[in-house]
């Protein structure tokens, strides 16, 4: 799974932090993947995926979890 990806797979540094702030350090950091910003409460689908990081916020776009590769 994540082992199995490329590049940098998790970033706790960025809990708390601004949602645009989150997504340009993860695009900066790990090329090979795309950001998918997700409000909090929100259903998504649980397909594991090596090129997307859910970016989950609150209604004032900061980061409620550790993004991280799936």
């Amino acid at each position: 799974m994540a082992s199995e990806c490329r590049g940098k797979s998790s970033w706790p540094e960025l809990l708390g932090a601004q949602a645009r702030v989150a997504i340009a350090t993860i695009e900066t950091q790990n090329p090979y993947v795309d950001t998918q910003v997700v409000l909090e409460g929100s259903v998504v689908t649980g397909e594991f995926s090596c090129t997307r990081v859910r970016v989950w916020i609150d209604r004032n776009r900061i980061v409620t979890r550790v993004p991280i590769i799936g």
